[in-house]
């Protein structure tokens, strides 16, 4: 080809590149993806214990896949009944499953994974770290709701439960961008049950991003602002709503090697509103005394006799020396919100 048809040649090129970029990524970057899983049948180490502060330890595994994408698990959201399950990963994936269980109903694996890039405005997938670090995870309205930490946003995906072409579109950002700090912005995004105190509305939390008084920022999505008090060394990781309308934080705290620890906190929902200050006693708390890792996910759902089950996730960063976890407890009915002093591993 001469010089002149190659330069004529390169406004076609150029429109095809163009029109190439903005095309969505096919469905086939979600097909089933293999999951090996080792079931963890106690909870505590070397020890038989069921009952943690006020909850029951019902059954729960490691699990990992030849596929690289599966790394970075930071929120999850329970279908109805704990069937099945739509992740997300600070790696900008979606992770979508359903949850084996054993004769006793008891969780022991994943199966029919899915792993699927998280698409922009545009139809692509995240470019970089920065804008694909994807924290938070709701269901409200039919509709995926996901919060990015570095690049501070929410967008919205539709459909809820298979967004796997969908592309997002941005929502207000309800915490004052100045106050979300680089790697500590809105960690956690829930939707509260409709017919709870706050009505469906959605709840954000930050990770890290504090007040000169040292309190967590928070905001009900289209209502405003409210904190939530912070107890160092505990960063919140995420956040879900119980049936009756109370808000639990899942929180970590990292203080050097070997000293790791996850804890559940309860905040009345009837106390969450603008300009608030809230807290709330702690669940269960849990060190490397028991079955944990960097724990990032929670959620809250029900079976069909309306017992309520939490289900944990943890993020392994793609290290070797760390796990993806799914852990199952059941909210023990005869037992209400412990102190912060609530044992790991408090007998039955």
């Amino acid at each position: 080809m001469g010089l002149l048809a190659r330069r004529a040649g390169r406004p076609a090129l150029a429109a095809a590149l163009f029109l190439a970029a903005l095309a969505p990524v096919p469905q086939a970057l979600a097909d089933e993806t293999p999951i090996r899983a080792q079931p963890i049948a106690r909870f505590a180490i070397g020890r038989d214990t069921v009952r943690f502060g006020a909850l029951d330890y019902r059954g729960g595994f490691s699990y990992a896949s030849s596929d690289r994408r599966l790394q970075g698990v930071s929120s999850i959201r329970m279908k109805p009944l704990g069937a099945g399950f739509l992740a997300v990963t600070d790696t900008g994936f979606w992770f979508a499953g359903t949850i084996r269980r054993d004769a006793q109903g008891r969780p022991v694996g994943i199966a029919e994974a899915r792993i699927a890039p998280i698409l922009n405005p545009a139809g692509r997938p995240m470019p970089n770290k920065g804008q694909a670090d994807a924290e938070g995870l709701a269901i409200r309205d039919g509709e995926a709701l996901v919060s990015f930490e570095r690049d501070h946003r929410i967008e919205a995906f539709r459909p809820a439960w298979t967004p796997f072409e969908a592309k997002g579109r941005r929502l207000p950002l309800p915490i004052p961008r100045r106050e979300l700090r680089g790697n500590g912005g809105i960690e956690t995004i829930a939707a509260a049950p409709q017919d709870s105190p706050l009505r469906g509305a959605v709840v954000v939390v930050a990770e890290q991003s504090v007040d000169g008084d040292g309190n967590l920022f928070a905001a009900i999505l289209g209502r405003g602002l409210f904190k939530v008090r912070r107890a160092l060394p505990w960063a919140v990781t995420d956040g879900t709503f119980l049936p009756g309308g109370d808000l639990l934080l899942l929180e970590r705290r990292y203080e050097g090697f070997g000293r790791v620890g996850m804890r559940i906190r309860r905040i009345d929902g009837e106390t969450i509103r603008p300009g608030a200050l809230v807290d709330g006693p702690v669940l269960m708390e849990a060190d490397l005394g028991e079955e944990i890792d960097n724990m990032e996910g929670i959620d809250a759902w029900q079976d069909a006799d309306g017992q309520t089950y939490l289900s944990l996730v943890s993020d392994d960063n793609g290290s070797i020396f760390q796990r993806n976890l799914y852990l199952e407890f059941r909210l023990a009915e005869d037992r209400q919100a412990a102190g912060p002093q609530a044992a790991a591993g408090a007998s039955r």
